[in-house]
């Protein structure tokens, strides 16, 4: 199906029913009675129904093998913690090459299996202390996150999105928690010069699952060469990356077959990421589940697309997703 741009003016999956096992009961028959050929057909047809039966439900449940967590609402996304409790580790900058060193947020548990994992660099002159709030919040929901510091808090863009795919490979190949974290599923987010970084690592590595740019900073305005689902996250009173100058010409040239979304952030500054941000946190755990697990459950929360509000100026994007 092929989707549409739109901006917004402003249906959870169904529940699979369940079946029950119709069982074939057995007749003894009488010496010297011949079996009803047509008994005997009823039965097999009975049977074969029955474990077809059987057999749907548990197929309807493994279609999607990365799902995590019950089923969404509003409220558990827009809450403070999700429904896993969290851990955490700290990255020494010596013990890493790459970038910077950083801190490891990732569910406590194990029983649910691997989980997608998230990088997430801070801005210029900045450390990951100024983006530490979305480490426990998205973990919480069932993500191993990585806020890192960079190799010097000037770097540019296009290093930062060098280190948040070093960060990344760290995770998957050295961290100690790689056994935790499914290599396949991995995401970006960043703000400002961080921000301007993820979309460099998202044209650098285009196996990523999701980006999701917050007041990003660029000099780079056209990012055709995206093909990663990216959610840029602007505020309309920016005056160090105005939305007119970056998030928007940043939104408006990816691909248009690529899933996007552009989400200005009313009454909002430059800064507004660095601190905790229900909106923020509400659509970036949409996005990343949507894209980095697959989950379909959280397609609700994109679209339609979420209307204008006091916290939200402006909605646009694909709808309905495609990937």
């Amino acid at each position: 199906m092929q989707h549409s741009d739109t901006r917004s003016a402003s249906a959870a999956v169904p529940a699979v029913p369940t079946a029950s096992h119709g069982g074939v009961r057995r007749t003894r028959r009488g010496r010297g009675r011949r079996a009803n050929p047509f008994t005997a057909t009823l039965a097999a047809l009975a049977a074969v129904v029955g474990l077809s039966t059987l057999s749907a439900p548990s197929a309807q449940a493994a279609a999607n093998p990365y799902e995590r967590g019950p089923a969404p609402t509003t409220s558990s996304i827009e809450a403070l913690r999700g429904p896993y409790a969290v851990s955490e580790t700290s990255v020494s900058s010596l013990g890493v090459t790459g970038f910077g060193g950083g801190t490891i947020y990732y569910p406590t548990s194990t029983a649910d299996g691997t989980f997608g994992a998230v990088a997430i660099s801070p801005g210029y002159t900045a450390y990951q202390s100024s983006i530490s709030w979305l480490g426990a919040r998205l973990a919480s929901q069932g993500f191993v996150v990585f806020t890192i510091d960079t190799n010097t808090t000037l770097d540019q863009p296009d290093s930062r999105g060098r280190q948040l795919l070093a960060a990344l490979d760290y995770l998957t190949e050295r961290s100690s928690v790689r056994n935790r974290i499914d290599s396949g599923r991995l995401a970006v987010m960043g703000h400002s010069m961080g921000g301007g970084g993820s979309l460099e690592a998202a044209k650098s590595r285009p196996s990523l699952q999701a980006a999701i740019p917050l007041t990003p900073w660029n000099l780079d305005k056209t990012w055709p060469e995206i093909t990663t689902p990216t959610l840029i996250v602007g505020a309309d009173g920016d005056t160090i990356a105005p939305v007119a100058s970056h998030s928007e010409p940043f939104y408006t040239t990816l691909p248009s077959s690529t899933d996007r979304a552009y989400l200005e952030l009313n009454g909002a500054t430059h800064f507004t990421p660095n601190t905790s941000n229900t909106t923020i946190a509400k659509y970036s755990i949409s996005w990343l589940k949507r894209f980095v697990d697959n989950d379909t459950r959280y397609e609700q929360f994109l679209c339609p697309l979420p209307r204008a509000s006091l916290t939200i100026e402006e909605y646009r994007g694909n709808c309905p997703h495609t990937s």
